[in-house]
């Protein structure tokens, strides 16, 4: 008998081995041959799996749900049909709200954690955005139906507006620099701290388990706040009175970049994290300048650990270059140094000398860069891998996931781009809809643009003053 139940398992183990080298169509073939071949093909860890081969990252919820043993293949199947949904974009496929409130311009927008449909039991629960505006409110919003969540009291104009992804709180600052951090499920304010400058740059990150926000001011420096209270850690003069506009945190936590890309002449400036997070108070902060000068964008990629990339003014070419430098410390005996390598440089043939460019990461291979109407595809090494100029007037957002990148134009449009394998085995970028955001009589186009696993945001420019968001929810 025991012999019996051994050949059993080992059949099942077999089985489910053989299985990891189908697709989810001939999976789900499989599972009707016999009760055998059903049971192994339904086995969880096979759907785990083939989840975060697709995705490489899937809902928090999910993984701790209860009830995950039944999830894996719902969550594969629900998510491949959403996305097979939003890549075709057709009418019928998605819902459309118009979300009016706001009498101001809308400057940003951000989703709240755990608000995605793809929830423990896969079931429709209620998508929230919250938007920041120049009226001087946060507003979160039901975008399956439209309504308004909550609004907080009336304060200075906002200037930006992040979210903390983890803790979901939401992170302002208004006009005369006054930061605010507010609970996103209820829009109660939590705390506040002031650092009086008129334009600020936020980026918040956790470290070692604490949380902290670096503020980019006016002067050019970068104050370091500790814990949602807001406790002052420290601040470093990065560019002397130019504003920092550039602030960035490397995946691995320890790099800091920060800069100014309204001076030609500067460069950034590479901090170590801890140096900002854990100052002691007989050293100054450890930081390095990076060897170019006159960057307009910058991003680290988020499948290394600091590996950064920077579009930059090429003084040979009187154009701009892309260059890809690696952060790391070299230690002595007596002395810790930070080293800024350059990998990669290469000259780019952009359209214009527009210094309006956007600038983001998909992997360890590509970026995704924004100048006017076009969008391009570059590999790290500089080899343009796509290019698009589907958009009339300048494309004013970018929002890139591992699905997809939307564009966002000032003639009132929405571009939806999808990645695909090319014939390499590399990534490219394949050109799918694009939604309409209303009437240019009545506005200036789209300003800004986000999404999830499920649906797209973007803010309308109104010619009246108020801007209104746009939000396309797809159906599974």
């Amino acid at each position: 008998m025991n012999g019996r139940l051994s050949l059993y398992h080992l059949l099942g183990d077999c089985l489910i081995h053989v299985f990891t080298f189908l697709t989810e169509e001939d999976l789900i073939r499989a599972s009707s041959v016999c009760m055998n071949w059903h049971n192994a093909a339904e086995t969880p860890w096979l759907w785990r799996r083939m989840c975060l081969q697709r995705w490489g990252f899937c809902s928090q919820a999910v993984l701790g749900s209860p009830h995950v043993n039944n999830s894996w293949k719902k969550y594969f199947l629900r998510r491949s049909h959403l996305e097979t949904k939003m890549k075709e974009g057709r009418t019928g496929g998605y819902t459309c709200k118009s979300l009016r409130g706001h009498t101001g311009q809308i400057v940003g927008l951000v989703y709240l954690q755990g608000s995605s449909p793809l929830g423990p039991d896969l079931c429709d629960t209620p998508t929230t955005v919250c938007s920041a505006s120049t009226d001087g409110t946060v507003r979160a919003w039901n975008i399956q139906n439209g309504q308004l969540v909550w609004c907080t009291a009336k304060q200075n104009p906002l200037s930006r507006i992040i979210i903390d992804e983890e803790l979901d709180f939401v992170i302002t600052v208004d006009s005369a620099g006054l930061i605010k951090v507010w609970q996103g499920q209820t829009g109660q304010e939590v705390a506040s701290y002031s650092v009086a400058s008129a334009h600020c740059t936020l980026l918040q990150y956790n470290k070692d388990n604490d949380w902290f926000l670096s503020v980019g001011t006016s002067p050019g420096s970068v104050c370091t706040l500790a814990g949602t209270a807001l406790t002052k850690k420290s601040s470093i003069m990065v560019c002397d009175s130019f504003k920092v506009n550039i602030l960035l945190v490397s995946p691995d936590k320890k790099w800091i970049t920060a800069g100014s890309k309204d001076n030609v002449d500067s460069s950034l400036k590479v901090i170590y994290a801890d140096s900002l997070t854990s100052p002691c108070e007989d050293e100054d902060p450890l930081c390095q300048l990076v060897p170019v000068t006159g960057c307009q964008a910058a991003v680290f990629i988020p499948t290394q650990s600091a590996r950064l990339a920077m579009v930059h003014w090429n003084e040979h070419t009187n154009n701009k270059a892309l260059t890809v430098f690696d952060v790391s410390m070299k230690k002595s005996k007596y002395t810790s140094q930070i080293q800024v390598q350059q990998v990669e440089s290469s000259p780019l043939s952009l359209p214009s000398t527009s210094s309006n460019i956007l600038l983001e990461a998909k992997d360890s291979n590509s970026i995704v860069m924004a100048v006017d109407c076009h969008l391009f595809l570059y590999s790290l090494k500089g080899a343009l891998l796509a290019s698009f100029k589907e958009h009339t007037m300048p494309i004013t957002s970018l929002c890139v996931d591992s699905f997809r990148v939307v564009t966002a134009s000032q003639d009132l449009s929405l571009r939806v781009l999808t990645w695909k394998r090319d014939r390499d085995g590399g990534l490219t970028l394949e050109s799918r809809y694009h939604l309409l955001g209303g009437s240019h009589t009545m506005s200036r186009g789209f300003s800004l643009v986000a999404c999830d696993y499920a649906s797209i945001v973007g803010s309308v420019e109104g010619k009246d003053g108020n801007d209104v968001l746009k939000a396309y929810t797809f159906t599974s």
